[in-house]
């Protein structure tokens, strides 16, 4: 009988300071939890995305990236590292290709976007969507949309006298050499490894050889 009053007294007791404990922990945290966090200010930015007007209201921390996908669900344009490395979300604005994942939205008022649905479609394909396909410039296709946007931007810097690190000569007008469009392209990464078929690609459209 003694034996089992003390096992009966000591789980009581285990008990009870358990409780102790849990009550004691949830009036600390409750004591010094924070004050409730004012809400943050949205702002609205107008913009041109593939030739039709949007008006957004935007948590001003939104950036372009999150407001193709998240608000306009414009979802060819991919989020990879999110850092600006790796080129998958590549779109152009005003002509000139960004990492849309490094930019803010409310920075694009009054820009106008092209994304990946912008260029073409499966029906009418814009040229170099065509030449990806047909020289199979892609294998998982995630990084694809963005490989294609700064392709399509690179013969445009050329055409424009943009220079690059590849040339010998920077005050001579670019060409679009195998290196050149190779240097060109060095910021979209393809872990497929289908290098090679992009250059052919944009050779072709181009006109040149790699």
């Amino acid at each position: 009988m003694a034996s089992k009053t003390f096992q009966l007294s000591r789980r009581e007791m285990l008990m009870s300071s358990a409780t102790t404990a849990a009550v004691s922990t949830i009036v600390s945290e409750t004591a010094d939890a924070a004050p409730p966090m004012k809400a943050v200010p949205t702002y609205k930015a107008a913009m041109t995305v593939n030739g039709k007007p949007h008006r957004l209201t935007l948590d001003p921390r939104t950036t372009l990236l999150d407001a193709l996908r998240e608000h306009l669900h414009l979802t060819g344009t991919k989020k990879g590292c999110d850092h600006g490395q790796c080129g998958a979300c590549t779109v152009i604005v005003n002509g000139e290709r960004i990492n849309a994942c490094l930019s803010l939205a409310v920075q694009h008022e009054g820009d106008v976007v092209t994304t990946i649905e912008g260029l073409g479609t499966p029906e009418r394909m814009h040229p170099m969507q065509a030449a990806f396909v047909k020289h199979d410039g892609y294998q998982c296709g995630y990084c694809t949309p963005g490989q294609i946007c700064s392709a399509v931007s690179v013969l445009e810097e050329i055409k424009r006298g943009i220079p690059s690190h590849a040339q010998a000569d920077l005050m001579a007008a670019p060409q679009p050499t195998g290196v050149e469009l190779r240097e060109r392209m060095s910021g979209n990464i393809c872990r497929c490894g289908a290098y090679s078929n992009i250059a052919d690609a944009m050779a072709e459209i181009s006109g040149v050889r790699t």
